[in-house]
């Protein structure tokens, strides 16, 4: 799983990957947008329902979120 301190880094490079502003990335995942400005300033950190959420969505994206993947997801 994830380390903790790496959720800011890895929400940030992927949304920014994925050309999304904080709203347009909080819509992805079903979630608000205040909720993704705290991840990305380490005001809070997301639940393990949202981390599978992020997981998902750097799974659908393939091959351009491979690295990502691999960054922060395995061991």
């Amino acid at each position: 799983m994830i380390e903790p301190q790496n959720i800011a880094e890895l929400v940030r490079e992927f949304r920014l990957r994925l050309g999304l502003t904080q709203e347009e990335f909080a819509a992805k995942l079903g979630v608000t947008f205040p909720t993704v400005n705290r991840w990305e300033n380490r005001r809070a950190k997301p639940s393990r329902m949202a981390i599978k959420l992020i997981e998902g969505l750097l799974r659908q994206t393939g091959e351009s979120a491979q690295d990502l993947l691999t960054k922060y997801f395995t061991n």
